[in-house]
């Protein structure tokens, strides 16, 4: 990777911003503006997700004894978030650049029209030179329309905002061939060419008891942004000037590079905005049909319906061997497509006594993971 101006998405894990403490650690989090303020000389426009709301909450209430109920970790995000915020704007004053904050839901996402105020607002912010800080909004977020995770937050704002690069920042040098807290014989794995279930077995928990995101979590984030378009690395916040480094194409940490260009508009939308209504089975023949030659959905390759989806919405579609393969919006109600599956699209009309087309996801409706 060379200096050539890019967008890039910085995700702050909790354990970073405490340096494995449970306090906001001042010097790293301004070691880390720094260096953001470096690559902004360079041209490149910086898109945060940072997680840290809570831990913040707990340090500026003086680690009050709560019960694990969500009103509770919504109160200390509400306060940490406050707390977090104004150190963002402190330290990043001293380098002359502005922030401001963007507080988004899963709803947010999935919605198309709020998707698109979203974006747009998101491109305001870069295009005034504003550093966005974007985090979910646990103040209000009910669990039905969670992301979840910052991990996974910030690969679909990687999705929205079409950026080039990802960086989850977190307490481990990257990926290893087994958890390096319990095998003292793993390695690191410096490039991803495939996210499969082997490396998904590989991959370990959070044990920091701080954050939400552990191993697992990162790669299926890794797995949206790559499909989405960027390249994605994961490194240890604490190496010493990780992002400039990173950005000059350094050998550090675990590299997932992209094989797909950035796919259009409502392509991301499908990707960024996906709440999971249902999944599809499909045999081997069809599997192929759509990841090898780019081709729709037909009734015919269906072997398993699961949900009650509507005619519209976004369903997964998984292989044989239970992988999400491709995701897209279903031109029938679930309960057709239970009549349907199976058969060859001429029947459709005969089975059904209409039909909406030949195919059950039309590959212009569709996006390939």
């Amino acid at each position: 990777m060379t200096s050539t101006p890019h967008r890039i998405v910085i995700k702050l894990g909790t354990s970073v911003l405490t340096a494995g403490t449970p306090f906001l650690n001042r010097p790293r989090l301004i070691e880390l503006v720094r260096q953001c303020a470096h690559l902004r000389t360079q041209g490149h426009e910086l898109i945060f997700v940072s997680s840290g709301a809570m831990a913040a909450g707990k340090e500026q209430l003086g680690f009050p004894d709560l019960p694990p109920h969500v009103p509770a970790k919504q109160m200390l995000s509400a306060v940490g978030q406050l707390k977090l915020m104004g150190l963002y704007q402190q330290f990043f004053d001293i380098y002359d650049l502005r922030v401001g904050q963007m507080l988004l839901t899963r709803a947010d996402l999935q919605q198309r029209r709020r998707y698109l105020n979203a974006r747009l607002t998101l491109n305001a912010l870069l295009s005034h030179g504003i550093i966005p800080i974007i985090n979910e909004n646990d103040t209000v977020t009910a669990e039905e329309i969670r992301v979840g995770d910052n991990d996974n937050l910030s690969a679909l704002v990687a999705t929205l905002a079409e950026a080039d690069l990802l960086i989850l920042l977190t307490d481990t040098p990257g990926l290893f061939t087994a958890d390096p807290r319990q095998n003292p014989t793993a390695t690191l794995i410096p490039e991803v060419t495939a996210i499969d279930e082997q490396l998904l077995a590989q991959a370990g928990g959070s044990s920091s008891g701080l954050g939400t995101g552990g191993m697992t979590t990162k790669l299926r984030a890794a797995e949206t942004a790559l499909a989405g378009g960027a390249t994605v690395i994961i490194a240890a916040g604490s190496t010493p000037d990780i992002l400039p480094r990173l950005v000059q194409g350094e050998n550090l940490g675990t590299r997932f590079v992209s094989h797909t260009s950035h796919p259009e508009s409502r392509k991301r939308w499908l990707l960024a905005g996906y709440k999971a209504m249902g999944r599809i089975t499909v045999d081997a023949g069809a599997s192929e049909a759509l990841t090898a030659h780019g081709k729709s959905l037909l009734p015919v390759g269906i072997t398993a319906v699961v949900g009650d989806f509507e005619r519209g919405d976004t369903i997964g579609i998984y292989n044989l061997a239970g992988r999400e393969i491709a995701r897209g919006m279903v031109r029938y109600h679930a309960a057709d497509i239970r009549k349907i599956q199976g058969h060859h699209s001429a029947q459709i009309e005969k089975l059904l006594g209409y039909e909406y087309g030949k195919a059950v996801i039309h590959r212009n409706d569709m996006i390939l993971l």
